[in-house]
C-alpha cells in the first residue's frame, strides 16, 4: 500500500491548529409535565432533571400502558373476569359472628355511683353564679375608648343582651 492521499492526515500538518475541547451539553427542560425545570444533563439521553421526576414519569408510563391495555378486547375480558372473581369471593365470605359475652351485664345503681361526686349542701351555699355580661361588653372590652364612644365613664354599653341562653 502506498501513502494516503490526504495531506492533512499526517501529524506534522496538524501542528498549527488548536485542539478542540469537548463540547458541554446545553441546558434542557425537564420533560415531566408540570416540572419544566432547566437542568444540565450528565448524559446525552437524560430527559428528566432528578430521580423523583424520573420515577414519576415511569409511574405515569405504567399507568398509561395499563389504560391502553384495558381498552383492548382481551384487556376488557380479563378485567371483567377479575371483577367476577372478586364478587364471588365477597359472597363466599362468612359473616362475622358477634362476640358472645360470657360475663353478665354489670348494673350500677345511680345513688351509689354518683354519691361520691356530689357535694354536701352546706358547701354549695358559698358558691355564687357569676353575673352575666352583655355580648357587646364582651366583644368590645379590649377596644380603647374613643371620643363619643360612651355617654359617660362607667356607663353600660348595652342593656338586655345575655350570653347565656
Amino acid at each position: 500500500m502506498g501513502p494516503s492521499e490526504s495531506p492533512t492526515a499526517h501529524p506534522e500538518n496538524q501542528e498549527g491548529r488548536p485542539k478542540r475541547l469537548a463540547r458541554r451539553p446545553r441546558t434542557r427542560r425537564c420533560l415531566l409535565k408540570g416540572c419544566d425545570q432547566s437542568f444540565l444533563p450528565r448524559q446525552s439521553n437524560q430527559r428528566y432533571c432528578s430521580t423523583e421526576c424520573q420515577k414519576a414519569a415511569r409511574k405515569w408510563s405504567r399507568w398509561k400502558a395499563q389504560q391502553r391495555y384495558r381498552a383492548t378486547k382481551s384487556g376488557k375480558a380479563k378485567r371483567t373476569d377479575q371483577s367476577r372473581r372478586y364478587r364471588e369471593r365477597v359472597k363466599s365470605r362468612k359473616p362475622t359472628a358477634p362476640e358472645a359475652d360470657n360475663e353478665t351485664a354489670r348494673v350500677i345503681t345511680p345513688e351509689d355511683f354518683f354519691r361520691s361526686f356530689l357535694r354536701p349542701a352546706r358547701l354549695l351555699r358559698g358558691v355564687r353564679t357569676p353575673a352575666t355580661k352583655s355580648l357587646a361588653a364582651l366583644l368590645l372590652a379590649r377596644l380603647p375608648p374613643r371620643h363619643g364612644a360612651r355617654p359617660r365613664k362607667g356607663a353600660p354599653l348595652e342593656a338586655g343582651a345575655d350570653l347565656k341562653p
